[in-house]
This record gives C-alpha cells, structure tokens and sequence, in this order.
C-alpha cells in the first residue's frame, strides 16, 4: 500500500493521506481513471489451493488436469467474466503424450576403444515420434557446433556433410556467449538459436537421426536436474500431420559425459568449443558411433486451455490479453522423500496473480473501452504448446489483439525498485511498462541474465513470433529494503534448490506477498491503461517480429 501511495503522489502531485487507490494515465492524455486495488487474500486464496498436493503438480493429461481447468474456470464464472470460446470456458488443445523407455545404457564406439554412457547419469533422450520401438546401431557422431542454421548471418553448422541417419551432438546457447562482441550473435543475450526447441527443429528439417545437446549449467541456464527431471516420463507435443516422422531420439549430454567422449576421439571439447564460435566452421566427423534404444507408449488426447473475457465497452474488437501458464510437470523422481512437483512459483503463482488482475477488473464499475482476455494456457513446461495452439488458433483475430501481458514466476520475497523487462529493446511496450513502474517509484532494467534465454522460455514467445507486442516483466534484482545482493541470493537459491524440484512449494511463512502484489498491480495499471485508450503498440525498427505484426483495418 506504501507503494501505491507513492506512485499516487507521483502521478497527481498532492498529497493523499486517507483513500489510496490505483491509477492508470491515458497514453495520450492526462486523463486519470482511478480503479480497485490487487487484492492479497486474492492471490493467496488461488496460489494455496492450485499448489496444494490436492493437484499432483498439475501436470497435463493427469489425473488432476480436470480439477485444474475446471477450479480456473469456475473462478472466472463466478467473476461473471464471459467464456471466450463460443460459450465454452474451454479451449481443447490436441496433443499426444509420448513416454519414452529408453534403455539403461548407450553403448559409444570410438577409434581408441568402447564405453557404456548410463542413462539420467551420463545422458537423457526422448523420442517425440509415435514409433513403437526405436533402434539406433552403430550411428554415427558428428559434431555440428551450435546446430545453427541462419542464411542471414551467412552460418550453417550443417554445412558440407549429410546428417540423414547420424547423430549430431551439438552446443547449447549461441555463438556469442561470453564473446567480447555484443553485436555477434547478441553477444550474451541468447537468441533464439540458442534455445534448445530450435534445434530440435532444425536437427529434424535437416533429417539428423538423432541430437544429443551438450549440457552445461551456465550456457544452458539450469543445472542437470533439470533436464533429468523435466525430459523424462510422459512428454507432450501438439499433434502433428505424420505424427510418425523426425528425430528418432532427442536429448542432452551431461558435460562430463561429453568431454570423455571427445577425449576417447582423439578431440579436445574445449578447442572444439572455440572453433564453433568462428564464423566458417564446418561439422567434424568424430569417428564414432553410438547404439541404443527406446520403447515407446503413446496415445492421442486434448489438454485445455482456460479462457475467459470482459467485453469492452467501445472497442469491444480489441483485446488485451493477459496469459499465465496453469501446468507444472506432476509427480517425478523422488526428492528428500517427496515425488510431487507442486510448482507454487512456476507457475501457480502467476495463475494466481492473473486472476486477482481479473477479479480486479471485473469489480470496475465502469468496464474498459477494449476488451480484456484472461488465457491460462496448458503444457508450458512441455515447451510453450498451450500459447503455441492459441497463436495458431485463437479465439480472436490475431489483427485485434493489442498486446500480450504474460506472468510466469511471480516475485516472493518482496517489493523491489526494479522493473526487468525480459526482451527490452524489442517494442515499446517497454516505456509503457516504464511510464506504468514511475508510478511506483521503480526504475526499468533490460534482463540481467540475458544468456539463459528467458524470452524465448515462457509463453509471450508466441505471442511475440505472431506479431503481438508482449510483456514479460518483474522486479527481481533491487529489493527495495535489502538491495541487490540479498535478491541475487534469493534468485540463486531457487534456482540451484526448487526450479523444477518438489520444493517448489507454497509457504505462507517465508513468502512475501508484497512483491505479488506489486507486479500485479503493475500489470493491472498497463492493461487498463492500454484498454482505455487508442493506443496501439509497436515494434521497434530492426526486431525481428515486426514483420509478423498485423493490426485491423
């Protein structure tokens, strides 16, 4: 409340001692429309029952999927918000779920001897094929660098060798991680040649039999838990057209693992490592192969997202679209005595937050201009496939959607002086976020660990690659009482001890639920503003989804 006062200080220039409220100003004018506050019991009620063992950490296509979705919508229906797909709540996203039993070893053959590499220990793979059983003998390595095709850049990883039938073992991040020029390859920031859904994608355009990632903590942004616990099991991906054709196995390389296998070729990692950074590399044949296996179940389903709308009172055409991701990954390997991953932070709590937004506005009096929509997506953690579908199929023409406000991990340690815009410098929704985060008395910084590729990691993404001006922002850097380390050993500490772990949990006694309420109340004040006015957001020259951007009329 110390905030809002504040920000309500700034924007008039009085002084207010009795009713604190929040305020959103026109983009154009100097009109002030004055609204409800977030509510902290709201986004306590939501993120203590959605993380709860009650629903088994969410996972799609479980057992707990139907009282997920159907808890979301029975919140928006008793809001009175409209249901957002011709009288349904419920948008159906098709999918299959594949879960591979790969098989405890695979065996290597090098010029100077052989060796078993041991499944979860030494490496992870997948197949996202329905094929009953897959076979892979004695196919053969090669290493393609960065796995990274871009004719603008005038670079091919694949250049000068046929991949069909062998396994290319390739890098995680880009080229210009930990380079000295920002300008090659975005230096640190990762692009989307360096997240690993690309190169899944352009190991299977360019007929590669298998990919295996190296994995390492830094470039890769996780540790090893990660892709241990989130790539193995039951896995996701929309249905395709032959849902039978790609890759036969997909996959991760600890880093240990990846450096005996370079020794046992004769070849150094490191060296290796740094050719790939040069413009000009080709792939190297490693003169070895590799032999396994993987047993597959399979079945055809349809997961759901949630949607739900306020219709505007002029624009009703136009929408703001606020999306959270409501899926965890579910019960996975036992951790310290628990199995079930309850994704409190990732993402209850933007579930959470999103629809204290939506109570918010559905308590106006006076309802917005433009149309609201508020879309809780499916199968996020399974890589982005609820927002995916909705940009491919949405329920709104994509010309009339103004823009995207996506919550994912919301702040719980407490109000922060910054505002962190993930992808800054892509449209100017960032200096209507920062017009927005004045009024709060915080101060706008371009992600600060821009190399772990958070842009291209939550569902905006889609939104983004469809043309869609998006935000994806919080404080998370500069706590406002304890400053900046204290955050960067919160932000450490659950990154290294709960990420994608059961100790993501609910915890009334440790969270702070001011910093909630804080980006909450942010976001509120954007979408308000933004669908009270004319006000279309742009992107800026030179990013590359401005070419997408389709606007009505």
């Amino acid at each position: 409340m110390k905030v809002l006062l504040h920000a309500i200080k700034l924007i008039l220039g009085f002084w207010v001692s009795v009713i604190m409220v929040s305020s959103c100003a026109e983009p154009v004018t100097t009109t002030v429309k004055s609204g409800p506050t977030i509510s902290k019991e709201e986004i306590k009620k939501h993120l203590e029952e959605l993380s709860s063992d009650k629903y088994e950490g969410r996972k799609p296509f479980s057992r707990t999927e139907g009282i997920t979705v159907e808890y979301i919508k029975n919140e928006f229906e008793s809001m009175g918000l409209l249901p957002a797909n011709k009288g349904s709540y419920y948008q159906e996203v098709p999918m299959m779920e594949i879960t591979s039993l790969p098989a405890k070893t695979m065996q290597v053959k090098t010029s100077s001897g052989s060796f078993d590499l041991n499944f979860k220990d030494d490496y992870v793979i997948h197949a996202d094929k329905t094929v009953d059983e897959i076979s892979i003998e004695d196919a053969e390595l090669v290493f393609c660098g960065f796995g990274i095709n871009a004719p603008e850049k005038n670079w091919n990883d694949y250049a000068g060798i046929d991949i069909k039938g062998k396994v290319a073992v390739v890098l995680v991040n880009d080229p210009g991680f930990g380079g000295e020029d920002p300008d090659f390859f975005k230096g640190d920031i990762m692009t989307y040649y360096g997240r690993w859904t690309y190169k899944y994608e352009e190991a299977e355009r360019q007929g590669a039999k298998g990919l295996l990632l190296i994995h390492e903590t830094t470039s890769a942004g996780y540790p090893w838990f990660v892709p241990q616990s989130s790539w193995t099991g039951a896995l996701l991906s929309l249905t395709r057209d032959d849902n039978t054709k790609g890759c036969d196995m997909k996959g991760w390389l600890h880093l240990e693992a990846a450096k005996k296998l370079f020794a046992s070729c004769d070849l150094d990692l490191a060296m290796q490592i740094k050719a790939a950074r040069q413009p000009g590399f080709k792939p190297v044949a490693m003169n070895a192969s590799v032999s396994t296996s993987i047993q597959n179940k399979y079945k055809f389903d349809s997961s759901k997202n949630v949607a739900a709308y306020i219709k505007g009172n002029k624009e009703s055409e136009d929408f703001i679209i606020y999306t959270a991701h409501w899926d965890h990954i579910g019960v996975g390997p036992v951790v310290n005595g628990d199995s079930i991953y309850n994704g409190a932070l990732d993402n209850a709590s933007g579930v959470s937050t999103v629809m204290a937004i939506a109570k918010t506005f559905s308590e106006m009096k006076e309802k917005p201009d433009r149309s609201v929509l508020f879309l809780m997506v499916t199968a996020e953690e399974q890589g982005l496939l609820g927002s995916e579908y909705y940009a491919k199929h949405p329920l709104f023409p994509l010309e009339n959607s103004v823009c995207n406000l996506n919550m994912d991990g919301v702040n719980p340690i407490g109000e922060m002086k910054d505002l962190t815009i993930v992808g800054k410098g892509q449209s100017d929704m960032d200096e209507i976020a920062e017009d927005v985060a004045k009024t709060q008395d915080r101060y706008v910084l371009a992600e600060q660990e821009p190399e772990k590729g958070y842009f291209f990691r939550s569902d905006h993404f889609n939104f983004a690659k469809a043309g869609i001006p998006a935000l994806y922002a919080e404080g998370g850097y500069d706590h406002k009482e304890k400053g900046k380390e204290y955050a960067r050993k919160m932000r450490d500490k659950y990154t290294t001890d709960n990420y994608h772990r059961p100790s993501d949990e609910y915890d009334e006694t440790t969270w702070n639920f001011d910093g909630m309420i804080q980006d909450g109340q942010l976001y509120f004040d954007i979408g308000l503003k933004l669908a009270n006015s004319q006000r279309w957001p742009v992107w800026y020259e030179g990013s590359e989804f401005k070419a997408a951007r389709k606007v009505k009329g």
